[in-house]
């Protein structure tokens, strides 16, 4: 079994739902945070068309694609401010306070954690800089585009998603203060999981989300338990700003894009719907580079790190599971060697089986 404590490096609770997903609906942290970040939510006995087809409760319902672009367009709101909490069904909660600025096509986002060790995250559209005061270290990177809060769907995800969910309305609620409509957005097969989403009615920014089982339990919520919508710009410029660094190591996580067939892997039979995102090279330990190969359906998103077997660390196969999210880790034979894999989505278990299952290694 795979521990918590290998897991923290590759995604976190709160930071997996808030980046996403890093993870979808992700994230933060995320989300896990989610990332990761990184997952959505829904629950409910969803009555419709398959992919894109609207199921309604009221007037003039939106079909599913109609939703993602509301979701997607909710994440360019000018400012907000808030504080945002992730509980697992497990009874493992995490917080964080965010500010968010959108400028035309810039983005410029804070986020600290309230729960856990102190870190901050400042992001510039994809540039990403992590401080850890314990450590007195910032540590920057170049993160893969989408999939990040309250932005919570990939890029093409209004293509791609709306053949896998179906789309309920729920009617309106308050969230924080806010009035929200409600949709769930139900998968068509038992690969995905189901995602409640509350988004605030003028804007579409998206304040409260469930993730959810095939038996509609709650597997992960995230929510703001207070958020201000349009604040002045300045009041929330004015805590995205690094100080206080002097002094600390500086750390930069490179990576290079690559072609998983260059590298040499391939899927034998893909996933319905988990179409590849992308594919880096990481230097993340001695004993060789990190290959992450990205896969997506447009809302859930699955990571899988492959790098060279080394029997000092890697010790543990098996799963692991924290609120919706799972990890598989898996020594891979290969006639030229051996390799560790270990695959990360806020999926179920199954999906994360058949990716590994049609892994093969051609050089």
């Amino acid at each position: 079994m795979a521990t918590a404590r290998e897991l923290g490096p590759l995604r976190g609770l709160a930071w997996s739902a808030v980046r996403r997903r890093r993870a979808l609906l992700r994230r933060l942290g995320s989300a896990a945070l989610l990332w990761c970040a990184g997952g959505v939510v829904g629950t409910a006995i969803a009555q419709g068309s398959f992919g894109g087809g609207a199921v309604s409760v009221g007037p003039q319902p939106r079909t599913v694609n109609e939703w993602l672009v509301r979701l997607q367009q909710g994440s360019n709101v000018p400012a907000f401010m808030g504080t945002f909490v992730v509980t697992a069904s497990s009874g493992a909660m995490a917080s964080a306070r965010i500010w968010h600025v959108c400028e035309g096509n810039t983005q410029l986002e804070r986020i600290d954690a309230l729960s856990g060790p102190p870190r901050s995250s400042f992001r510039r559209n994809d540039e990403v800089s992590l401080l850890l005061p314990e450590a007195h270290v910032v540590r920057t990177e170049q993160r893969e585009p989408g999939g990040r809060f309250p932005n919570l769907l990939r890029p093409g995800a209004d293509q791609t998603a709306a053949a896998f969910y179906t789309a309920r309305e729920e009617g309106p609620e308050r969230v924080a203060g806010q009035e929200t409509d409600i949709v769930w957005l139900k998968p068509v097969d038992a690969l995905r999981y189901g995602y409640r989403i509350w988004s605030e009615r003028r804007t579409g920014l998206v304040l409260k989300m469930q993730t959810l089982d095939d038996a509609g339990k709650v597997l992960e919520q995230s929510a703001f338990s207070e958020v201000q919508i349009n604040p002045p710009q300045p009041v929330v410029q004015a805590q995205l700003k690094i100080s206080g660094v002097e002094g600390w190591r500086s750390e930069r996580i490179e990576r290079q894009r690559t072609d998983a067939a260059q590298e040499g892997w391939r899927m034998q039979q893909g996933v319905p719907g988990f179409e590849p995102q992308g594919c880096w090279r990481r230097q993340m330990t001695a004993a060789g580079p990190t290959l992450q190969w990205v896969f997506s359906d447009g809302l859930a998103t699955v990571s899988m790190f492959i790098e060279p077997f080394d029997a000092k660390r890697h010790v543990r196969q098996g799963v692991s599971s924290l609120g919706a999210t799972h990890a598989m880790s898996h020594r891979w034979p290969d006639a030229r060697g051996a390799w560790w894999v270990t695959l990360i989505g806020e999926v179920p278990l199954p999906t994360l089986q058949r990716l590994l299952d049609n892994l093969r290694h051609d050089k």
